[in-house]
């Protein structure tokens, strides 16, 4: 089932970096940047939790709140988060149901292998828990920026 704009986002509930349990219902009333990357301590993946890091002020500013969801472990996500000071939560995802459920799976190619994977993703779910928008297959330089952006055309601040 793909994830369309206007539908409910579905609902999760995970642990996060810290052994946190969070659940979508814990953002009602609030807007949430629900981003989905491949891998901890990666290239890419670094760049974009980083950029998220460095432009939180601006994202809660608009009432906005950041949640990043991968499959690795929380110990993993403990140790990124601490190692780049991220500011936000890290979802684990090990068993790739909330990736799944969002439709951030697909196949990928490493190297001439292909596997199913995590696409790089982002959703911006309004306070009322639908999808508003959806950014798929993203580039990290400027995604940030995109969605600060498309936040401030919705709320047209």
């Amino acid at each position: 089932m793909e994830i369309e704009i206007g539908t409910i986002a579905p609902d999760f509930s995970a642990k996060t970096n810290g052994d946190k349990q969070i659940a979508l219902s814990d953002f009602a009333g609030k807007m949430l940047v629900l981003y989905f990357y491949p891998k901890d301590n990666t290239s890419g993946c670094t760049k974009e939790a980083c950029d998220f890091r460095d432009n939180m002020e601006r994202i809660t500013a608009l009432g906005v709140e950041v949640i990043g969801v991968s499959p690795d472990s929380v110990k993993s996500h403990n140790n990124f988060v601490e190692k780049f000071n991220l500011n936000f939560h890290l979802i684990s995802d090990v068993d790739k149901t909330i990736c799944n459920n969002y439709g951030a799976l697909g196949e990928k190619s490493m190297y001439g292998k292909k596997f199913i994977g995590v696409i790089r993703s982002s959703f911006l779910i309004d306070e009322s828990g639908l999808i508003k928008y959806i950014w798929k297959n993203v580039k990290v330089d400027g995604h940030v920026d995109n969605i600060i952006k498309k936040i401030e055309e919705l709320k047209q601040v």
